[in-house]
């Protein structure tokens, strides 16, 4: 069984990817995918986390798990999403790293589905905009004491990258920019769900629904239609032109409102997540999902 694990981070899609890929079960469970919903398992993997990391997994720790999930027979993909599966937003920056748990958490993860074939999927974020938001979603007072005195200059999504590799090498790793969701988000889709690069998908264009105006998708729309069979680059190429002349300008533009934090903090934290990104690409094991 392949099992497609899906970790956030926070703040990035909120829920849209699996509550998307949960709208096309029907035609998901015709090709041996299965989506439970969140309900089943947040809960129940989190309290396994936590007792894998204390005291390791046990054989039965797989079927309790299947067990709890209601599945119809044996799927042949499981997709199963969770923004907390590498710790509550109060660990996704603290001391100075993202997601400083996420190599062990893995681990365990992979101990829990032994013997299936485990895959990790996982969006990342400017930090100019990750931090202020999860700050938010914490009990700390400022950026400084959230990270432990570490510059968020010094916060690498790379770094984390190397330890989830070195933890678990065998685990192939999908990795992508938040900020390109709305162009790649059919391309998101269908890999999550291991669907050819063509089949259909409902709810592959939700996320332009919210950053375009009615007019603008309403053409975007009618385009498709009338110029079927486009590959996902040629897509691409007509939602940018969509979006330079549709975009809806208050729902894509960010306030970020922290004391210190000038336009020009702002722009070196984003050339150095951009530098960082080009980091990840070129680390072995690496899929990285770019427009």
């Amino acid at each position: 069984m392949q099992v497609i694990i899906h970790a956030g981070a926070h703040i990035t899609d909120e829920d849209k990817l699996i509550k998307c890929l949960s709208s096309n079960q029907e035609m998901l469970a015709e090709r041996g995918t299965q989506v439970p919903h969140p309900t089943s398992y947040r809960r129940l993997l989190r309290d396994v986390l936590h007792a894998g990391l204390d005291g390791g997994i046990s054989q039965e720790t797989r079927s309790v798990v299947l067990d709890a999930l209601a599945l119809e027979g044996t799927p042949e993909r499981l997709i199963l999403s969770n923004p907390g599966f590498f710790g509550t937003p109060k660990m996704a920056a603290s001391g100075g790293s993202f997601y400083s748990a996420a190599a062990a958490r893995i681990a365990v993860l992979r101990d829990i589905f032994q013997g299936d074939q485990v895959e990790l999927f996982m969006g990342l974020c400017n930090p100019a905009t990750f931090l202020p938001a999860i700050l938010a979603q914490t009990n700390f007072d400022s950026v400084d004491a959230y990270l432990g005195g570490t510059a968020p200059t010094e916060m690498r999504w790379s770094d984390m990258v190397h330890r989830i590799r070195e933890s678990a090498p065998d685990i192939p790793l999908t990795v992508w920019c938040n900020e390109d969701t709305p162009l790649i988000w059919g391309q998101l889709l269908r890999e999550m769900a291991g669907l050819d690069p063509m089949a259909p998908v409902i709810g592959e264009h939700a996320l332009l629904r919210e950053i375009m105006t009615k007019a603008g998708i309403m053409r975007f729309e009618s385009y498709l239609q009338e110029h079927p069979g486009m590959t996902e680059i040629q897509k691409r190429r007509v939602i940018v032109a969509f979006l330079d002349k549709f975009a809806e300008e208050d729902a894509i533009e960010e306030e970020l409102d922290l004391p210190g934090w000038t336009e020009e903090v702002i722009d070196q934290l984003t050339d150095l997540y951009d530098e960082d990104i080009y980091t990840i690409a070129r680390i072995p094991g690496i899929s990285l999902i770019a427009p």
